[in-house]
């Protein structure tokens, strides 16, 4: 003999339709089933960020030199 079941639901007050009940429980179980978003992944260290070694195109002009050499 199993134990007996606990509703899910449990209608307090009112007496709602069948469209009703079957709206709510969608709800509910959209809820329950919807997940939160996952972190975003930890960042290594900047040292070891790749990004770093992708130069950006040079630009010809007069002070072309010296504008590479300033950060950006």
């Amino acid at each position: 003999m199993s134990a007996p079941e606990t509703p899910l639901l449990r209608i307090v007050r009112g007496n709602p339709s069948d469209a009703e009940l079957a709206a709510l429980t969608a709800v509910v179980a959209a809820a329950a089933s919807a997940r939160a978003p996952e972190p975003a992944p930890k960042r290594d260290s900047w040292w070891a960020d790749k990004a770093s070694l992708v130069r950006a195109p040079l630009a010809p002009g007069e002070g072309a030199w010296r504008a590479s050499a300033l950060p950006r």
